[in-house]
């Protein structure tokens, strides 16, 4: 079949009047979302624009990658596993997204950024308070990060809800524990509003679920799932780095930052070390 003209017709069914319907640029709030970027440049710089619609599109991801998260969260405390492992499989490919996305921001020359950055104040990523409860969801928590957002009321009341909630990673281990699984009591009393810190009587645990993984299949393929989760979180971070480092070389942050140097330094936090080290521990 070809076209007449190169031409589609409409089907006889497909709605053209919305003037009582809902439609799609209404269901979206298309108007609002795409009244949203205000480059502040002096004159306005052509890619400022890329600048911000890079940023709000890795805001509105996090924002799907909390809300998966807090319902994995609720459904461990509720030992539903099934959807919080469903959950967890919708983050993973949003990180793929969200890391792949760094290769647009990359187009971005130096000489083009320097041009407009100035503009930008003390504005940085460093003051995501969505990203920084996404950290605190996985359980790598930091009081001090409290103060960055104390003129925000609202990201400061979200942030203190997180930090004093126990963790992905927390509500994990209390479901294997409930499951009959080995989990030392000090871990499970612990103070979840400080961060994760190794601990190596849990390897012990972890060793006996991967070396018996057709008995414990389930919470095998959890722990699966929580090492692509942290390993897709690293391979962002180390993209953030190179893409600044390619951007803007070592120059400090506009947030006062030391830059790449600080970036740098992210990449040696973890979320579920235990989950790393048993690999050490397996066939030794």
């Amino acid at each position: 079949m070809t076209l007449k003209n190169n031409t589609r017709e409409f089907d006889p069914e497909i709605v053209t009047d919305f003037r009582e319907k809902m439609s799609y640029g209404a269901y979206l709030d298309l108007p609002t979302l795409l009244h949203a970027q205000n480059p502040v440049s002096v004159p306005e710089h052509h890619d400022e624009l890329l600048f911000i619609i890079a940023h709000q599109t890795t805001e509105l991801w996090l924002k799907l990658v909390l809300h998966e998260l807090r319902a994995a969260i609720e459904a461990l405390r509720q030992d539903q596993l099934a959807p919080a492992l469903k959950g967890i499989a919708r983050v993973k490919h949003i990180q793929r997204t969200l890391t792949e996305q760094w290769s647009v921001l990359a187009t971005l020359t130096p000489t083009e950024y320097t041009q407009f950055r100035h503009f930008l104040g003390n504005s940085s990523g460093f003051q995501s308070y969505q990203y920084r409860a996404v950290e605190f969801a996985l359980g790598n928590k930091n009081r001090r990060m409290l103060t960055v957002f104390e003129a925000d009321a609202p990201a400061h009341a979200l942030l203190t809800d997180m930090l004093e909630a126990p963790s992905l990673y927390d509500e994990f281990l209390r479901y294997l524990h409930r499951a009959g699984f080995d989990i030392p009591a000090a871990i499970l009393g612990r103070d979840v509003t400080e961060a994760w810190t190794f601990n190596p009587e849990l390897v012990h645990t972890f060793r006996g679920i991967y070396e018996n993984a057709s008995e414990n299949w389930a919470a095998y393929e959890a722990c699966e799932e929580l090492v692509d989760l942290e390993d897709n979180f690293q391979l962002w971070r180390f993209r953030h780095l190179k893409t600044v480092q390619r951007i803007i070389g070592m120059k400090h942050g506009t947030d006062g930052s030391s830059g790449a140097a600080f970036l740098h330094k992210a990449l040696e936090l973890t979320f579920f070390p235990e989950l790393f080290a048993v690999r050490t521990e397996i066939g030794a």
